[in-house]
């Protein structure tokens, strides 16, 4: 379903342009199974791709194991390097969270009620800084790790370029802590973009105190999506 939607690539691939181009470093942190590798690599970047699920890190050999231009890393992304768990949802994998705050908070959504952690498991863990320090300095980071955000923000020590990290309504406080640390890192303007719509909730690029407002007037509707940061 990720790699078969009609026109979706193509829709990742004029998005993503905005970003990134041939020969720039694109770090995915919580690749999955790669729907933004692919776009990525048609775009001519180089992909490291970030992803602990043994089930999607299967995938993603699959389907790059054999391009130069992917490198996939098996390992969740943190705070300090070590190791942690990983809870699992059997069910429903996009879910899944090294977070247990997290999921406490979003299983009390209606949006959730259907999803259970039902297993867990041990992964090891490095940081964005290390990342950086092995493959280079991202034109463009991702970062979706289900509430995990915050940890892996504060394993960075230096703005890069561009950067974008989930939001979800539930846990609105914890997206807004987010935003207040990648500010401190750099001089970046925000934007927003609703639930896999890719599309910019702003048409101008806003500071931080802008994209709070844009986040405030979305939580009542519950529109999770993503938070987009580049540097001015």
């Amino acid at each position: 379903m990720y790699h078969g939607i009609p026109g979706r690539h193509r829709r990742l691939v004029a998005f993503y342009g905005r970003f990134l181009g041939p020969g720039d470093v694109a770090f995915d942190v919580g690749a999955h199974v790669g729907s933004r590798v692919r776009a990525w690599r048609k775009l001519g970047a180089h992909v490291v791709a970030i992803e602990p699920q043994p089930d999607c890190l299967r995938v993603l050999r699959l389907l790059f194991g054999r391009d130069a231009g992917v490198t996939i890393a098996p390992v969740a992304v943190g705070a300090a390097p070590g190791t942690a768990r990983l809870g699992l949802s059997s069910a429903t994998p996009t879910v899944s969270s090294m977070s247990p705050d997290w999921v406490g908070t979003v299983g009390r959504d209606a949006g959730f009620s259907r999803v259970r952690w039902d297993r867990s498991i041990e992964v090891p863990v490095t940081t964005l800084d290390a990342l950086v320090a092995e493959h280079g300095e991202p034109v463009f980071c991702k970062i979706d790790v289900e509430g995990f955000e915050l940890d892996v923000l504060r394993g960075l020590s230096r703005p890069v370029r561009a950067l974008s990290f989930e939001y979800l309504p539930p846990a609105h406080d914890a997206a807004l802590a987010a935003l207040d640390l990648v500010d401190g890192l750099g001089d970046y303007a925000y934007n927003y973009s609703p639930v896999e719509t890719l599309r910019f909730a702003s048409d101008a690029w806003l500071d931080a105190d802008g994209l709070r407002a844009v986040l405030d007037r979305h939580r009542p509707l519950g529109r999770s999506g993503d938070v987009y940061a580049r540097l001015r």
